[in-house]
């Protein structure tokens, strides 16, 4: 085989930046390849699936980068510094780094002390090393930092090309006063939401971005006590984004969408989105509201608490992309009067308007008419790779025989998941037919809520196939009744 060249490396090494074991192996190959793969690992050193608090080598090569008189100082606060490395190093591994991570670099600095003021010392050189050895910082983590670190010294240059901001609204708000002068070209922002009161400053740092193309914000309040809207200052500055942003993302826990209506106004004006992903929250939508979600390169639906009436016309005015349509049909007798005629409409516009679905939750009846609707949509949609149904029946085993007979004549070869909503019954000679005529498609993921699978019967049957290769796996959890994505 031809050597590879070390752009052709590096495009490949570049594919596998979030798989540390494979790049660490790369680095063993030879000089090319360790050379190529350095500037990839330490870009963003803080992301992988290790032990940070335990990496005492790591913390030995950061304070090596520290001067002698720094060294003598937090010496003499008693700060446990490790011997000095004599061996050279081998590359400047700082100065490939473009990421601050303030939880990772804290569990690092408590190997060196416990003591909190000592950390605070500790923290300060680590942060104002980094901001001398780092070019240009692309993403930051700073839910619990104590400094204000657009003061370091060459701050302004690191930071102004900053892209990607984690944050929670512990934070100050005169800190991002001072991020939102310098960063203002942040495309992903996260929020964790911890206090009930709006936070003015980030408030200022949303509108003062140019090019704000993904949002989260994730509700964690440590008290439940009312001071002020936490929301509304935060969505009318999302509202000037809507040139840009394309991913939205709320996990509320404590808003009321049929008194506050911010969160409805602002969907009506946000039309590139790509993402539209909101949790424990039911959002009503009024019907000149409704003929106002135009959302043409819509990729990903879910809402927790919505009618199948104001989904459908989502996505009928979806532009044809959708590729995950995740709802959640809990207490369907409460949400939906005309359950029959609201999902039979649902699964018509899926199939008429999303060719391309993959990830697809499911709430109609067992009539024929429901099943006939149903098999439609196996045919339409032959990228469907994961299935959430939920059928409520008074004979649950009739309604699995038909549901099963369906899967085996229509369902597209990509189907490799299928989750059961509530109970459902499968006899064992129905299920065995089933999983008989499954064997030469991709090896199938089932899970489902009913102890009945439970039972030893069952048990021998699922092995039986799961050592044929027919069932990946089948997980059955009698104690919970919610098995969402």
């Amino acid at each position: 085989m031809p050597e590879l060249n070390k752009d052709i490396l590096f495009l490949i090494f570049e594919e596998l930046k979030k798989d540390s074991k494979s790049l660490f192996s790369c680095l063993m190959v030879n000089r090319l390849w360790c050379e190529t793969v350095i500037p990839i690992l330490w870009k963003n050193p803080w992301c992988y699936n290790i032990n940070y608090r335990n990496k005492n080598s790591l913390y030995s090569f950061i304070i090596s980068y520290l001067s002698d008189d720094i060294k003598e100082s937090l010496i003499s606060q008693e700060i446990f510094l490790p011997p000095i490395l004599h061996q050279p190093l081998l590359f400047d591994y700082l100065s490939f780094c473009r990421s601050i991570d303030v939880d990772i670099l804290n569990d690092i600095i408590s190997i060196g002390t416990s003591e909190s003021y000592n950390q605070f010392l500790l923290q300060l050189e680590i942060y104002n090393l980094l901001m001398r050895k780092c070019s240009q910082f692309k993403y930051i983590n700073i839910r619990s930092l104590q400094h204000q670190i657009f003061y370091f010294p060459g701050a302004k240059t690191r930071l102004e090309s900053l892209c990607e901001l984690e944050c929670d609204t512990y934070i100050d708000s005169s800190y991002f006063h001072g991020l939102a002068r310098i960063c203002q070209n942040i495309q992903r922002l996260i929020i964790i939401n911890r206090k009930m009161k709006i936070n003015h400053g980030l408030v200022k740092l949303i509108e003062n971005q140019r090019n704000l193309k993904y949002f989260e914000l994730k509700d964690d309040f440590d008290d439940e006590d009312f001071i002020e809207d936490p929301y509304k200052e935060i969505f009318l500055a999302l509202a000037q984004k809507a040139d840009a942003l394309n991913h939205l993302i709320l996990f509320l826990d404590f808003i009321d969408c049929y008194e506050h209506t911010i969160i409805q106004d602002v969907l009506t004006k946000l039309h590139k989105l790509k993402t539209l992903i909101i949790n424990n929250v039911y959002v009503y939508f009024s019907e000149i509201q409704l003929k106002m979600l135009v959302y043409h390169e819509l990729e990903a639906f879910n809402i927790d608490f919505t009618s199948l009436n104001e989904a459908s016309a989502i996505i009928e005015n979806s532009g044809g992309h959708l590729r995950g349509i995740l709802l959640r049909y809990i207490d369907y007798g409460y949400w939906y009067d005309n359950l029959g005629e609201d999902s039979l409409n649902f699964i018509c516009k899926v199939h008429q308007n999303c060719p391309s679905v993959e990830y697809l939750s499911l709430l109609f009846l067992s009539t024929a008419d429901h099943f006939t609707e149903f098999e439609t949509l196996l045919k339409s949609c032959q990228t469907l790779k994961s299935l959430l149904l939920s059928i409520p029946s008074i004979n649950k085993e009739e309604t699995g025989e038909k549901l099963l007979k369906i899967l085996i004549r229509s369902a597209p070869k990509n189907l490799r998941e299928i989750r059961f909503f509530k109970e459902f019954q499968f006899s064992l000679k129905n299920l065995e037919t089933f999983f008989k005529n499954w064997k030469d498609r991709p090896a199938l993921t089932i899970l489902t809520s009913d102890p009945i699978y439970k039972g030893d019967d069952y048990m021998k049957l699922i092995d039986k196939y799961k050592e044929n290769g027919v069932i990946r796996e089948f997980r059955c959890d009698p104690g919970r009744n919610n098995i969402y994505y």
